[in-house]
């Protein structure tokens, strides 16, 4: 038996940070949301003793772990040991599209699809808030990639709250050579802080929250206003220690693009188009650009980890 999940990559519209905790995490206003560029995640029944086993296709196929390490083989191991189930014979191949440590929360993806889909092939019946706490053991990133849509994220991302939207986003995604590491970003992120004279501890830098613009704005479905408000606290850490970025982000919003910012932690790119054609142009102008591996247009919001097929 085989079942297949298919899972949506994330940008973060806002992303807040706070300041650094005694626990090495920062608070967070992370508000995300989930577009159709995907991974999907297939379980199928091993042999028995076999235990966790994993595969890999697609872009940068390469770079994705396939040992313990790997968020979609914790997963697998995780569920069952929730459930008390003595075997985990299971192979999890990974049809990757999100880009490789680049900011649109790929791997924990991977994890929350694993979840499903094991949920599913053991035929578990796990309620959705205990695949949710599940999903925040493995990782901040884990449960937004379950629900989808837009949320807004608090604590370290993991607490969410569901927001309205109306319409649909055309955006595009530049993707960079190579990944950014998200602890390094952070660890930039407070080092500039540091440097700037303001602090970095969560005694001295504001807790963040949604900007009420931006929350309007994607309940009125308004492009360009939500444009206009695009804001990733870490942006300047991934420029930082990827100065390239920048060209990206310029050639982008040369081609029309209404909104950029470096998505997440980075090194990939976000672009709001004004519509589909729009972002098929602005992907184009990218490709063309030089400053970029790849340019992909998509679209969203999406929903979030689903059964696509199972037999």
């Amino acid at each position: 038996m085989t079942v297949t999940v298919r899972v949506p990559a994330k940008v973060n519209v806002q992303l807040g940070v706070g300041g650094l905790r005694a626990d090495g995490f920062h608070d967070l206003a992370n508000v995300f949301f989930a577009v159709a560029l995907g991974d999907e995640v297939t379980a199928t029944a091993g042999e028995p003793g076999t235990g966790v086993t994993l595969s890999c296709t697609g872009p940068d196929a390469d770079a994705v772990p396939l040992d313990d390490s790997n968020l979609a083989a914790r997963a697998a191991r995780l569920l069952a040991a929730h459930h008390g189930l003595a075997a985990t014979d299971v192979h999890l191949h990974i049809a990757k599209a999100i880009p490789v440590a680049g900011g649109m929360a790929g791997g924990s993806a991977d994890g929350a699809a694993a979840l499903v889909a094991c949920d599913a092939l053991w035929k578990l019946g796990t309620p959705a808030e205990v695949l949710l706490e599940l999903a925040a053991e493995l990782g901040s990133d884990v449960p937004f990639a379950l629900v989808g849509g837009v949320a807004l994220g608090r604590g370290r991302g993991e607490i969410l709250e569901p927001l309205p939207v109306t319409g649909t986003y055309h955006w595009v995604f530049a993707v960079a050579d190579g990944g950014l590491s998200t602890p390094a970003v952070f660890r930039e992120c407070d080092r500039l802080r540091e440097e700037a004279g303001t602090g970095s501890a969560d005694t001295e830098v504001a807790t963040p929250d949604a900007d009420p613009a931006l929350l309007a704005a994607l309940a009125d479905g308004d492009a360009v206003a939500l444009a206009a408000v695009l804001t990733n606290d870490l942006q300047p850490a991934a420029l930082s220690l990827r100065p390239a970025l920048a060209a990206t982000l310029r050639a982008g919003t040369e081609a029309g693009a209404i909104g950029a910012l470096v998505s997440g932690s980075g090194p990939t790119c976000a672009f709001l188009a004004k519509d589909a054609d729009a972002a098929e142009a602005v992907a184009a102008a990218l490709r063309a650009s030089g400053s970029c591996r790849a340019a992909h247009a998509t679209h969203g919001p999406v929903p979030g980890a689903a059964v696509t097929a199972g037999e």
